[in-house]
């Protein structure tokens, strides 16, 4: 989760609160897994998944952390696990929602925050950045507490593109890729598991084809001035190359590879359209025609579909 809760009022209940954002996270964590591991063939960089999501006490404002600690089943520890994808790594060694984390084999948990500490993620990112670091394919051991009753598993991952997943408490139609994140505004919840989808690969295709760094490299100004001059035209280039990536990203995860199309000639219209919508984007008309073209090309292919748009991750722009 990229953002806890503000503190709530009296007339909110803290409980109903977390269970909605742990849906949220559910809905992201789960379809984040399932593109990132099912186009691990087009990543270079790899991390081990589990399909377990992990959420800290820190990550809830002070006013929320009784809470927190409730809904997650957490005593003294700090980690536990929100929730489990079905059929995951983690879900076939019986984890579940409420098992508190005790130890994770070659990670180091975060220490206790002082009780009235603002609330953040660094403690969750530092903790799935040591998990990413691990070999993605070597089991992982582990130890949980679950209604105060310790046991140990050992987790065998599936390799996964390397990239988390987050949910952003937000009431814009905003998403963002860094290279190793993927962060969603909460607005996009309001549509449908495809939908969604579609703009969690558009995200996962800027960090596969590496287009922060690049970007960076090549001294494009990512500020006022994004949508001017030479910038402008590698911005637009990246959004293009992300909606193109995109669609084979969801061809390999098993999506029908025309629900982009459907989504920018359908709900996304109000998202990218408009005399204000920004230059480093097409309209929401050319994004659907080109993943249109992009989804046809697709037809009678094999999966995983390793487009050539790939190897273009390694040059400078």
């Amino acid at each position: 989760m990229a953002a806890a809760p503000a503190p709530y009022s009296a007339a909110e209940d803290p409980q109903a609160v977390i269970e909605a954002v742990r849906t949220g996270d559910m809905r992201v964590a789960a379809i984040g897994f399932r593109l990132a591991t099912a186009n691990a063939a087009l990543c270079d960089i790899k991390q081990p998944a589990t399909g377990g999501q992990l959420a800290t006490v820190q990550q809830y404002a002070p006013a929320y952390r009784p809470a927190a600690r409730q809904a997650l089943g957490l005593g003294r520890q700090e980690v536990a696990f929100e929730g489990v994808v079905p059929g995951s790594p983690a879900a076939k060694v019986s984890l579940r929602a409420g098992d508190a984390v005790e130890r994770i084999s070659g990670v180091a948990l975060p220490a206790p925050a002082p009780a009235e500490a603002p609330a953040s993620t660094a403690a969750l990112v530092a903790l799935e950045s040591g998990i990413a670091r691990l070999p993605p394919s070597a089991p992982i051991r582990m130890e949980v507490s679950r209604g105060g009753v310790s046991r140990q598993v050992v987790v065998q991952p599936v390799p996964a593109c390397r990239s988390r997943f987050e949910l952003l408490l937000s009431d814009a139609f905003e998403a963002s890729a860094n290279g190793e994140m993927v962060q969603i505004g909460s607005r996009f919840l309001d549509g449908d598991d495809d939908a969604l989808a579609v703009i969690v690969a558009h995200e996962l295709a800027h960090n596969i084809l590496r287009h922060t760094e690049r970007l960076k490299a090549a001294g494009v100004n990512m500020g006022l001035l994004s949508e001017l001059g030479r910038s402008g035209k590698l911005n637009r280039r990246t959004e293009d190359e992300a909606d193109e990536l995109s669609v084979a990203l969801l061809f390999n995860a098993g999506y029908d590879p025309m629900i982009g199309a459907r989504y920018w000639r359908g709900a996304g219209r109000k998202i990218g359209g408009g005399l204000f919508r920004s230059r480093t984007h097409a309209s929401p008309a050319a994004r659907a025609d080109a993943m249109e073209r992009a989804a046809a090309a697709l037809t009678g292919k094999a999966r995983p579909v390793v487009p050539a748009l790939v190897a273009t991750r390694d040059q400078p722009f």
